[in-house]
């Protein structure tokens, strides 16, 4: 079956797209089909899969991504819409969807899904520099209460006053935009160096959790190049035996 809404993401205006401010993004409805949708989030990876992330010191300042972190791997086993999707997303169709969106050719995908629980929070960043751009599609209950929090806001240093690697606080930053944490949305944003970005502390009730998926649209520099030497993938994660093929150095 067809997982993603080919007609949807063809209307998707490249111009409004790269026009945006602070920085290039959209937030994205009907990304996927309804069936679709419905089959992706009926068949979530299980939670054993995952890792706790809590506590962990960050660089800069910046307060710890407090989440459960699936990163994909092809030795990963699925249920299997997610499979499926996972192969459309590295189609002809999806690809050429994000060069005309962002405007590049080459560019290497690496896939990850979060689940965070009530507290949870992603202070205030902006990626790393090897990363071009961010797809998160959203796959909380559709009961999710937005009183609970759980958007992923758009933030904006007017002045440029904080240096990319640095640690601002939400206080200190404009919330020029926010997505829609749940239902069949998604949210796609452009790497640059002030595209703050982050999640302000869940209050969902204990039980209940913010789920995502993040697509990474990752550079073919000289970082990605050299981890894929040491055979490891654009994050740093080890990849399998029969994926360590070496690139051509950018």
């Amino acid at each position: 079956m067809q997982y993603l809404n080919q007609k949807c993401l063809a209307e998707v205006p490249a111009e409004i797209f790269r026009n945006q401010r602070p920085y290039p993004w959209l937030s994205v409805r009907k990304t996927l089909t309804d069936e679709a949708f419905s089959r992706l989030s009926g068949n979530m990876p299980g939670l054993s899969l995952f890792r706790r992330d809590e506590g962990q010191t960050r660089a800069y300042g910046q307060a710890s991504h407090d989440r459960y972190s699936l990163h994909y791997s092809a030795e990963l086993s699925l249920p299997q819409p997610w499979s499926e999707f996972l192969v459309e997303l590295q189609g002809e169709p999806y690809r050429s969807f994000l060069r005309r969106l962002l405007g590049v050719q080459g560019f290497l995908l690496t896939f990850e899904w979060h689940y965070a629980w009530q507290g949870c929070s992603v202070s205030p960043h902006c990626d790393a520099a090897r990363k071009i751009a961010t797809h998160l599609f959203y796959f909380s209950s559709e009961e999710w209460d937005p009183a609970w929090g759980g958007q992923t806001l758009v933030l904006e240093d007017r002045e440029q006053r904080f240096r990319t690697h640095s640690a601002p606080s939400f206080d200190q930053l404009r919330v020029a935009a926010a997505s829609e944490p749940c239902g069949n949305n998604s949210l796609l944003f452009q790497r640059t160096p002030h595209s703050w970005h982050g999640v302000r502390p869940l209050n969902c009730p204990p039980g209940i959790m913010r789920r995502l998926f993040k697509v990474t649209v990752n550079r073919l520099d000289f970082q990605v190049w050299w981890r894929r030497v040491r055979g490891k993938d654009p994050d740093g994660y080890r990849l399998p035996r029969r994926a360590e093929r070496v690139p051509t150095a950018p």
